[in-house]
């Protein structure tokens, strides 16, 4: 019933997540026949053997087909977030092929239009996984190996990946091909690079005279909190206090403008972090 409320409470993002990884494969990946794995890679290839069937019926299909076994065989473990984008998704791209219906890509520019295959999904997936969530597909396929079986998932499903995304060269033709393997590379940076952002905090620790105003400022001024323990300067042999705290952007602009007026002579060392576990952050 928690995971219920939870996912109601992330609607809004979970939805968008799932309307832009349909938005992209429907305008950008379908018309061009671009293929870079999963589910929607296996639609452009059956398309290509069934010309009769559109790639988002077969998307849609098997989408269905992987909830269903998903259902049968993760049992609990099998995310309710993953339920609902899943059956957006295919409901997305039956919609999407109901009101606009499209017999060619949108533009001429295959590069221009790669770009959007690539970066809309993976936008959208990266919003996703950063939920816990996915819409679906191989996803489903990866809990199951998980659970009956000890290989090593994320290899196994980037070979597939990458043998889905290089049947295009044989099914379809050698420029859907090249251009697939391209967009299969530039997803898997792209992905990286949007989850790293969406999570990106700042490990900040300050080297101070002056311990309780940083501190004070820190938990009543930035609502967060902080660690700090004393230390001894190594030429000077001055006492000193290190201020350990994780920050927003935003916070960390801030703390470091007070510094400078509280404790010019302050020593700051701020770091990019993506990974930060704790209340008010991540949960591990």
């Amino acid at each position: 019933m928690q995971r219920v409320k939870q996912t109601l409470r992330q609607l809004p993002l979970l939805t968008l997540g799932t309307f832009l990884v349909a938005a992209g494969v429907y305008f950008f990946k379908f018309p061009n026949h671009f293929n870079t794995g999963g589910v929607t890679g296996l639609a452009v290839i059956l398309n290509a053997v069934v010309p009769a069937v559109s790639p988002s019926t077969f998307a849609s299909l098997i989408n269905i087909a992987f909830m269903v076994v998903g259902v049968l065989f993760v049992d609990k473990s099998f995310g309710v977030n993953t339920i609902y984008c899943s059956a957006m998704f295919s409901a997305m791209l039956s919609g999407l092929e109901w009101l606009v219906p499209l017999s060619a890509p949108l533009t001429n520019q295959k590069t221009l239009e790669l770009f959007f295959a690539v970066i809309l999904p993976s936008l959208g997936s990266a919003i996703l996984f950063n939920m816990q969530s996915s819409t679906g597909g191989t996803d489903i396929l990866a809990m199951i190996l998980k659970r009956f079986s000890s290989m090593d998932i994320g290899n196994a499903l980037l070979c597939v990946d990458v043998l889905i995304a290089a049947s295009t060269l044989y099914f379809v033709n050698i420029e859907a091909g090249l251009y697939s393997i391209l967009g299969l590379v530039l997803k898997s940076v792209v992905v990286d690079t949007v989850i790293e952002s969406l999570n990106r905090r700042k490990s900040f620790i300050a080297v101070t005279s002056c311990p309780d105003q940083v501190c004070d400022f820190i938990t009543h001024t930035l609502n967060r909190s902080a660690t700090y323990w004393q230390a001894e300067g190594a030429y000077t042999h001055e006492p000193k206090w290190i201020v350990l705290t994780a920050l927003s952007r935003s916070q960390a602009v801030a703390l470091r403008l007070y510094l400078k007026t509280a404790d010019p002579h302050a020593f700051i060392l701020v770091t990019n972090s993506s990974e930060i576990f704790g209340k008010g952050f991540m949960r591990t």
